[in-house]
This record gives structure tokens, C-alpha cells and sequence, in this order.
């Protein structure tokens, strides 16, 4: 009888650094990234699902605010000492709230930019040096497509994913050849962030599957599916490119 195959993911060996890993599509990611063979280094601020997701994942795990300086360089320094090395991350961690734009005060403001925006500044940034010495590095960011078609009550939302955007086209540029660096836009996912903006998960869908062409909502695993591509070999000629992930909702 043939011995059969071992079967190697697509992440085989990758050493990944996942940062709103408690919850959502950071939650997503981290399931699907050790599926493919991953070690992975997780973080939130949401302790508890953090701890659970950890565990499934057999990762491991720091609480960490990504607009803390202090936060992210030491969580980056320990991640990249239980991994011994960071080849990749996936900035996905990132808060919403709808405030119109007369009641958007300079604290909020500022709050959702060092958040959506300054955090995956940090992140790359502390974790540059490793992954300067990794082969075949990669950045993921998560930005939104609502920094194109904007709803009331999102300026300071959508500025700060229209920074995520610009923040990955400039780093695959000056990162280039060493670093790949890419951005996935998710339309509407059924995650806590949008269910919070519904007043029941019935209305939730109904609004997606009515501005979507493909006739559903976004699920966590879509935006898994997609950071998996972007993180794996699968796309090694991909740099500075905008991966929307919208069911058809948003065409360029």
C-alpha cells in the first residue's frame, strides 16, 4: 500500500502576526491562517475572546491597544521571541461608531484615527525589522469600502480607512522588493461592529442582501479567504493591490 501524502498548507512555516484576533474577521483569520499551518502571534484587546480564540488556534496570544506605542513594540518583541522570527501581519483590529459630523468632537476624532489608521502604522513599523529578514514578507491591512461610498454619520470612519489605503500603497513601494504589503475592503460582514448599527440581525441582512449583488451578507471567512491569498505564495506578484470584498456592492 502507498503511504499516503502529508498534506502541507499554504502557510506552512509562516509566522503571522494577527492583531483583533478576539473577535470578527481577525477572529476569522487567525481559524483559517492555522488551518493552513500558520504560527501565529495574537492580539486584542478583548481578553476573553483573545484567550479562546488562542486556544483553538494553539497561538500565542498578548493583549495589546494598538494606538499605545508602548503596547505594540512589546508585543511585536514578543511575538517575534515565541515565534523566533514574524514573516507576515494582518492588521485587522478597529473600531467603528456613527457620530454625525456636528457632533464629532476632536477626542473622537482622534480616537478612531490612532486606532483604524496610527495602529497599523505601529504594528508594521515595530515589526519592520523582522520582517526585513523574513523571506517572502507580507502585510495585510484591513481598510473598508466605505472610505469610497461613505454612509452619514462616517467621516471620521471613513477618513481613517482612506488612511489605511494610502498607508499600504506607500509601504509596498518603499518596502518593495522585500516586503509585499496589500489591503482587503470588506463591504457589509456579519460581525458585532455592524450588528450594533441594526436594530436586529434580521434587518442587518436584509439591508446587505439589498445593496449586494450577490444576494447575501459578508461573512468573517470571506475576509479570511481573502487575507490568506495575500498572505500565501499564491500571490507573490501582488503588491500595493486593493482587494475588495464586497459581493459585487462596490465596482471600481
Amino acid at each position: 500500500m502507498a503511504k499516503s501524502k502529508k498534506v502541507v498548507g499554504a502557510l506552512a512555516g509562516r509566522r503571522i502576526v494577527i492583531t483583533g484576533a478576539g473577535s470578527g474577521m481577525g477572529r476569522a483569520i487567525a481559524e483559517r491562517f492555522t488551518a493552513e499551518g500558520a504560527q501565529l502571534a495574537l492580539t486584542d484587546l478583548n481578553e476573553r475572546g483573545l484567550k479562546s480564540v488562542a486556544r483553538r488556534c494553539g497561538a500565542f496570544a498578548g493583549a495589546a491597544d494598538v494606538s499605545s506605542q508602548e503596547d505594540v513594540a512589546a508585543f511585536i518583541a514578543q511575538a517575534a521571541r515565541e515565534m523566533k522570527g514574524i514573516d507576515g501581519i494582518v492588521n485587522a483590529a478597529g473600531i467603528y461608531e456613527n457620530i454625525k459630523f456636528g457632533q464629532l468632537t476632536p477626542a473622537k476624532w482622534q480616537r478612531m484615527i490612532a486606532v483604524n489608521l496610527t495602529g497599523p502604522y505601529l504594528v508594521c513599523y515595530s515589526a519592520l525589522p523582522y520582517l526585513r529578514r523574513a523571506k517572502r514578507a507580507t502585510i495585510v491591512n484591513i481598510s473598508s469600502t466605505s472610505f469610497q461610498v461613505p454612509f452619514p454619520g462616517m467621516v471620521h470612519y471613513a477618513s481613517s480607512k482612506g488612511g489605511v489605503i494610502g498607508l499600504t500603497r506607500a509601504l509596498s513601494i518603499e518596502l518593495a522588493p522585500a516586503v509585499r504589503a496589500n489591503a482587503i475592503c470588506p463591504g457589509t460582514i456579519r460581525t458585532s461592529l455592524t450588528r450594533a448599527l441594526y436594530p436586529t440581525e434580521k434587518a442587518l441582512v436584509a439591508a446587505a442582501v439589498g445593496r449586494t449583488p450577490a444576494g447575501r451578507i459578508g461573512e468573517p471567512e470571506d475576509i479570511a479567504e481573502a487575507a490568506l491569498f495575500l498572505s500565501s505564495d499564491a500571490s507573490s506578484y501582488i503588491s500595493g493591490t486593493i482587494v475588495t470584498v464586497a459581493g459585487g456592492g462596490i465596482f471600481h
